[in-house]
């Protein structure tokens, strides 16, 4: 382990925003992490889990306590029944490198969710999901740390409590992730498309299947398309990902949306809405320029760092988005990133 002091979180995050951490400490295992966590919450002070920084937006005066850097890494194979195989990956693995292995090695499941930033750890906190495929569906289990008893063990999936964008651990301390434990389909072919817009560039019907490497490769376009690959080249690259997610509504909210508001079907008989749709529609463009933040010019749904920006600055313009959508349609937009020193309200 190393331990920094009023390290800049800026350095640390896709957005390249945030003041220091008062200390900060790099872990490399599990038990690195284990300690780090139980120490900090033995002293009472403040703690944050740092990943890849890609879901996350640091306030300008940074973090008073401790950011335990989560380094882990490793990935256990395992036979998993007859056409499966089971990962048990560290929280501290690169997710889109192990989204290429699982192309290359014929480990069907994740392929859709190629090119998204961060660590593993970080995927069922939020249930990662894009292009039709949620990490919900291929998770057996999550090894964790309960920092409520200090004891380490293992959440089922159900245990998880997947829904969209969400699982126990958003939005709660109590847990940290250590592992997940995957099941993947051994096959050379993809699970079925369920995404229009993914079946169109691969030209196949919706539920149909195509070669892992050749829907990685059409997710990886569709991505850089929309700046959502990171790419030093790209500003539009400077940003968390989509800031907000799509609303999900019940019936009577979605049906007085106009008819041409795009919207899916969701859990429980909800109705799932486009929040670039509604940007879009309530006057906000690509591009628009708040100071040194923007809204990205390849896609509505991110917010982007255009260089020297505050943290301030970008959430003036997530709140200006945020309220003009209520204004013009009654929604309210939620952030997608974990907000850390700063808030929306």
């Amino acid at each position: 382990m190393r331990e920094l002091r009023d390290v800049p979180l800026s350095a640390r995050t896709t957005l390249r925003l945030g003041g220091p951490a008062h200390r900060l400490v790099e872990t490399q295992t599990e038990e690195d992490l284990v300690e780090v966590v139980t120490r900090t919450d033995r002293a009472a002070e403040p703690l944050l889990v740092l990943g890849g920084g890609s879901n996350l937006v640091v306030g300008d005066g940074g973090f008073a306590g401790t950011v335990a850097a989560v380094g882990s890494r490793g990935v256990d194979v395992r036979p998993a029944g007859a056409d499966r195989t089971g990962l048990v990956v560290a929280a501290g693995e690169p997710w889109d490198a192990l989204v290429e292995r699982s192309v290359t090695e014929g480990w069907a499941g994740i392929e859709a969710l190629s090119g998204i930033p961060g660590l593993v750890g970080a995927t069922p906190v939020q249930n990662v999901g894009a292009y039709g495929q949620e990490v919900a569906e291929t998770v057996v289990g999550v090894r964790v740390l309960d920092r409520s008893t200090g004891a380490v063990g293992t959440l089922t999936a159900a245990d998880c409590g997947f829904g969209y964008r969400h699982s126990v651990f958003r939005g709660a301390d109590r847990w940290v992730v250590l592992s997940v434990h995957l099941r993947l389909r051994r096959s050379d072919r993809s699970e079925p498309v369920r995404y229009a817009e993914l079946a169109r560039v691969l030209d196949v019907p919706v539920g149909g299947t195509a070669p892992l490497a050749e829907v990685r490769e059409a997710v990886l376009g569709l991505r850089r398309a929309k700046g959502m690959v990171l790419d030093p080249a790209d500003p539009d690259t400077v940003s968390a990902g989509s800031f907000f997610t799509n609303p999900v509504l019940d019936p009577p909210a979605a049906a007085v949306l106009p008819p041409d508001a795009p919207r899916w079907p969701a859990a429980d008989g909800r109705v799932k809405v486009s929040a670039a749709w509604l940007i879009e529609q309530a006057g906000f463009r690509r591009g628009q320029v708040h100071g040194t933040a923007a809204i990205s010019t390849k896609h509505t749904l991110a917010l982007v760092n255009r260089g020297g920006t505050s943290a301030d600055d970008l959430l003036v313009l997530a709140r200006e988005v945020r309220d003009g959508v209520r204004a013009r349609f009654g929604v309210e937009l939620s952030p997608e990133p974990l907000l850390v020193g700063c808030s929306l309200d």
